[in-house]
């Protein structure tokens, strides 16, 4: 399953809280698409990704100043 979770407009550090949140509610295997603006993210996504063990299965940026990335849940 993969759930999109748009949080365009959100400043610094709103993504990553609703991206953990959504997390949470998504079994193992499972993605999470995260749209997001907010710059500061872009470090602290993939890190936070990392360091709970989860994968990131895409990274890319779509605009001047919007990025999708899509977290694997494996932990």
């Amino acid at each position: 399953m993969k759930k999109t979770l748009e949080v365009l407009g959100m400043v610094c550090p709103f993504p990553l809280i609703e991206a953990k949140d959504a997390m949470q509610q998504l079994q193992l295997g499972d993605e999470l698409e995260v749209q997001f603006d907010c710059t500061q993210g872009t470090e602290s996504l993939p890190r936070w990704a990392a360091e709970a063990g989860h994968e990131v299965t895409n990274y890319e940026q779509l605009g001047e100043a919007s990025w999708t990335i899509t977290i694997k849940k494996n932990a």
